[in-house]
């Protein structure tokens, strides 16, 4: 069945989530502030999440809603304006009626520092830095509205166009924790934007599910083994990453519900990206 499918803050990866619906024949609407001008199958509008007024002429029928908007700057108060108010003007502005499934992209921000441990969607949250605190508070404002909403829980994105990892790692720039181990969590974001549109039709879904691929690494193994990957220089040691925690992310409940990942080791995702990546100018 063919669904009408709104991208509320359509970015890139907003953009690989459309393509993916359309390849379903499912009707898709986007909006971001300055939508592009090329005809590519989506139905682009022009709407800001911060300006309920320019909600008003969102499409009728709406039976698929992906929330997935980019802060204008990382400061608190911009994260509350979309993530907060955003999120309350385009619910409202939609047709409470139609609309059967709601997606909240979130981030595994909202979990603090947990060591070796494994993190999983029953971990309570305790976000360290604003980032997270506010994405936690959206969370648990959704799941006390009368809407069939499901939030993912994305680790960090890679893939073509998010390669600023390896220009780091090549420029000499990128220091890596080796007294105090530090984890890092990946996913590749063909796997993030295939994780939505599974969970936008997964019949009887959970409320939460974190998206993070096969192979949570020690931040030292992961930046040794694209160094080499990337014909980088050996890295050097230095402090771990500030505000962010370390954790394993587990992706147990996600592959229980059936979803299957192309790059399940995030090594093998990042040779293939330095395989195709675009000659240097």
């Amino acid at each position: 069945m063919s669904e009408r499918v709104l991208i509320a803050g359509c970015g890139d990866l907003g953009e690989h989530v459309a393509r993916l619906l359309l390849a379903q024949d499912n009707e898709v609407y986007a909006f971001r502030r300055h939508p592009p001008d090329h005809d590519d199958g989506i139905q682009w509008l022009s709407a800001d999440l911060t300006c309920p007024e320019t909600l008003a002429a969102l499409p009728e029928r709406i039976t698929r809603l992906v929330f997935m908007p980019a802060p204008q700057a990382r400061e608190p108060e911009s994260y509350r304006a979309v993530f907060l108010d955003g999120l309350r003007n385009v619910i409202d502005a939609l047709d409470a009626a139609s609309l059967e499934r709601m997606l909240f992209v979130s981030s595994s921000a909202v979990y603090g520092e947990h060591g070796d441990a494994w993190v999983d969607e029953a971990t309570p949250p305790s976000p360290p830095g604003f980032n997270g605190q506010v994405l936690w508070e959206a969370e648990q404002w959704l799941m006390n509205q009368p809407v069939d909403a499901v939030v993912l829980r994305l680790a960090g994105l890679y893939g073509p166009g998010r390669m600023q990892l390896i220009e780091r790692l090549r420029a000499g720039q990128a220091r890596a924790p080796r007294e105090q181990q530090q984890w890092a969590n990946r996913i590749h974001v063909d796997d993030a934007a295939a994780a939505i549109v599974h969970l936008l039709a997964l019949r009887d879904p959970q409320p939460v599910y974190v998206g993070v691929d096969d192979t949570p690494l020690p931040l030292d193994v992961l930046y040794d083994d694209l160094a080499r990957l990337a014909g980088a220089p050996p890295v050097p040691s230095g402090p771990a990453p500030v505000g962010i925690g370390s954790k394993r992310l587990s992706n147990a409940r996600l592959k229980t519900s059936g979803f299957r990942f192309r790059w399940p080791d995030t090594r093998e995702g990042y040779a293939d990206c330095i395989r195709n990546a675009p000659p240097a100018e």
